[in-house]
């Protein structure tokens, strides 16, 4: 079971004071944060890409390549690439090179993403979200394949017998399935027979089952070792000292930051009570002490087939000190007691 964290490199106001961090100091504060998340021992740190004010990480390339050097053992993944706005060569050259620079440790998470602000930033309609996505996850997945490429397509000009450098040191590079959940997405990534992670940020974790489901058997059909496909799971939490604590800590920027979205997309207010609910052991929430949060994460890998948790940490700005104790008390308490209760109901189950 692995363990690890993403953020979106948030640059909202400060509920008390108001102040926004800048863009850089942000940055650096990231860097910070996955050498820490290296040393306590988690498994992974993903940087998702934005294009707007509120997100200072446009290129998580570049961030996790200012991390990579100083670290060692954690994997380092885009959370998520958004491919349908993006050049597939670039995407993989800017991966390879992360993947050389860390000595094998870079991912791609490739998704549409919920955000839209990239496609009239670099040119494209909304009208051709799916298209573009189908196509630029072709033309990755060739990429990574052969160092040489032709391919053909609607959206991009057309490459004949070209070169794409550098070569990364893994082979193949790990190319993800990134989904919000929709059958589509998930039944494509098993036939791809590619990994899978799963945005479970509301609602019940539980109601992910049948889409891990339909992976498997979708991966199963198309010919793939089910036994070696893994599932990811990305969502919101915090780990403090005290349940008490996490939640005071955590909810009045998660609260801010979600009334934000909330009034782009339509949503009711953020409250309280929606937080409390969905803090429960069948909630998408992953708050509290590391018992609470572990108890979480087994109950998770249990009912519904999660290999990799990764903690979203933060949703709305948060002093760096509050990140840095969360990711190490996730890193030094909560990942142990995951690690020991699952390998113990693993052996159990064989």
């Amino acid at each position: 079971m692995e363990i690890g964290i993403t953020t979106f490199v948030e640059t909202t106001p400060d509920v008390e004071t108001g102040k926004v961090i800048s863009h850089a100091e942000r940055i650096r504060e990231v860097i910070e944060e996955i050498v820490l998340a290296d040393q306590v021992g988690l498994d992974v740190f993903g940087v998702g890409e934005h294009h707007r004010k509120d997100y200072a990480a446009s290129a998580p390339a570049v961030i996790l390549a200012a991390a990579a050097s100083q670290t060692k053992r954690i994997r380092l993944t885009s959370a998520v690439t958004v491919l349908s706005s993006d050049d597939p060569v670039r995407v993989f050259q800017e991966f390879a090179t992360l993947d050389a620079i860390s000595n094998g440790r870079a991912e791609i998470m490739a998704g549409r993403g919920s955000f839209i602000e990239s496609f009239p930033l670099f040119g494209y309609d909304l009208k051709d979200y799916d298209e573009l996505y189908n196509e630029k996850l072709d033309l990755l997945l060739k990429i990574r394949e052969s160092e040489m490429v032709t391919w053909n397509g609607e959206h991009r000009a057309t490459i004949q017998n070209r070169g794409v450098y550098p070569r990364p040191v893994q082979d193949p590079l790990p190319v993800w399935i990134a989904s919000g959940g929709t059958p589509q997405s998930v039944a494509r990534a098993g036939v791809l027979g590619l990994p899978l992670v799963l945005a479970i940020i509301g609602g019940s974790p539980l109601q992910f089952a049948p889409l891990v489901q339909l992976y498997k058997n979708a991966a199963k059909q198309a010919g793939h070792d089910i036994s070696k496909l893994t599932v990811a799971s990305h969502s919101h939490g915090f780990v403090g000292e005290s349940t008490d604590s996490a939640v005071e800590k955590f909810f009045p920027s998660t609260q801010a930051a979600m009334n934000v979205l909330g009034r782009e997309r339509g949503w009711g207010p953020y409250t309280l009570a929606t937080f409390d609910s969905a803090r429960s052991l069948e909630g998408a929430l992953y708050v509290g002490d590391a018992k609470t949060v572990a108890e979480k994460i087994i109950f998770l890998r249990k009912n519904v087939g999660i290999t990799r948790f990764m903690l979203h940490v933060p949703v709305g700005s948060m002093p760096h000190h509050e990140v840095l104790k969360a990711i190490e008390l996730l890193g030094k308490e909560v990942a142990p007691l995951v690690r020991a209760e699952i390998e113990r109901w693993e052996a159990e189950e064989q």
